[in-house]
């Protein structure tokens, strides 16, 4: 995700992907200055949250904990999610990729957003279980991808028909695979 995310300084509105959303940047005034808030609130959410559920931080190192938690959310809330609610209005695929990162958008701030709201009530478990699925839902950018390299490789499917599938697997078995995890530490 890094390297996707370096492919993009220098400021260029004609390098990787969006050298197929030149309709989009060339006719929505906003979008390239909002592509470019989500692609990079979006890898430092990533990389805020595989800190943030390290036991051994959590433990000895609390604040780091607190502070890294406050940036994520405040990243979240304000950049990424509203960035991606934008980007999912125009994406490839049609009508049902849009659904698809329009929902993922409003699940990811609503997930994070109770996740602040539950450990402003002290209820910790709660709390780690909406960061679970907030995580799972930034977790997607990676899972996305991975399942383009599969997809493509097995079966060669049309870009379109490409982008409709992923658009859904890039979140939906990240989400079950969580419900899964909660459920069974719930039932230990």
């Amino acid at each position: 995700m890094l390297n996707i995310t370096l492919k993009y300084i220098p400021f260029d509105s004609n390098t990787a992907f969006l050298q197929i959303k030149q309709t989009e940047v060339n006719g929505i005034k906003p979008y390239l200055f909002i592509f470019y808030i989500h692609v990079y609130s979006a890898i430092f959410s990533l990389l805020a949250g595989f800190t943030q559920f390290n036991s051994k931080l959590l433990k000895n190192y609390p604040v780091i904990h607190k502070t890294i938690g406050k940036l994520y959310f405040l990243t979240v809330l304000f950049l990424a999610a509203p960035s991606g609610f934008f980007i999912g209005l125009s994406a490839n695929g049609g009508f049902y990729s849009k659904v698809s990162f329009v929902t993922l958008s409003l699940l990811w701030f609503y997930f994070t957003l109770q996740g602040f709201l539950k450990i402003k009530s002290k209820n910790i478990q709660q709390h780690r279980e909406f960061m679970l699925r907030s995580f799972a839902m930034a977790f997607s950018a990676i899972t996305l991808r991975l399942w383009k390299v599969i997809l493509v490789y097995l079966f060669q499917p049309s870009p379109m028909d490409l982008y409709q599938i992923v658009s859904w697997l890039g979140w939906i078995p990240n989400l079950l695979l969580i419900e899964l995890y909660i459920f069974k530490q719930k039932n230990k």
